[in-house]
């Protein structure tokens, strides 16, 4: 009973198209409709609401968050399981026909629940390199690809200066799966990013 629940709170959860209903609710758009067709923040920002895109980006990050973060307090046995489902619920929501969002702000969250250092190490990188390439999508790539060899080098440090030392195996096959389901949700971008199509960020 405690595993159900826990699934269908998260997936509840990171199912929220916060970006869709916000564009509806305030400019009267289906964001779906505009720009990249995507739900998510960097969409919203191509609306030229920066106000609606950054309430977005806060929104999924802690859509992300919060269930994970309850379940480590109540159910730290089942964090993997809340992690992984609240990030399939944004890429797959039963309400908008399992089509979502890129799930990179809900991976934020998912991220700082499990990892604050993780996550400071996320947006460092995103920073950096989408200020260098002004694309959101090889931001979000590269950072989350970051992340995982950063949290494996790291390991296997600590393991290498201390024997006694507990590999935590489990976040970096987590960090695995996010990294391989971000880069398949940004398949096109990639694609866009080969043939020089893809839209730069602009703020």
């Amino acid at each position: 009973m405690e595993f159900i629940l826990i699934f269908l709170l998260s997936y509840i959860s990171g199912s929220v198209p916060f970006g869709l209903i916000l564009t509806k609710l305030f400019q009267g758009k289906d964001i779906r409709k505009f720009g990249s067709g995507n739900i998510g923040a960097t969409n919203v920002l191509r609306t030229g609401n920066k106000t609606l895109a950054i309430i977005t980006l806060i929104l999924d990050v802690l859509k992300g968050y919060i269930p994970v973060i309850v379940t480590a307090k109540y159910s730290p046995e089942f964090i993997q399981l809340s992690a992984l489902i609240v990030f399939l619920g944004h890429l797959f929501p039963v309400w908008l026909n399992f089509k979502g969002g890129k799930g990179v702000a809900t991976y934020l969250g998912v991220l700082i629940a499990l990892s604050v250092q993780l996550s400071i190490l996320f947006v460092f990188t995103w920073i950096i390199v989408s200020l260098i390439f002004k694309y959101s999508s090889l931001s979000s790539m590269f950072s989350s690809f970051t992340v995982m060899i950063i949290s494996v080098v790291r390991n296997g440090v600590n393991a290498a200066i201390n024997p006694d030392f507990n590999i935590i195996n489990d976040i970096n096959i987590l960090l695995f799966i996010f990294f391989i389901l971000i880069i398949f949700t940004h398949r096109e971008n990639i694609f866009n990013l080969k043939n020089k199509k893809e839209k730069k960020i602009k703020i």
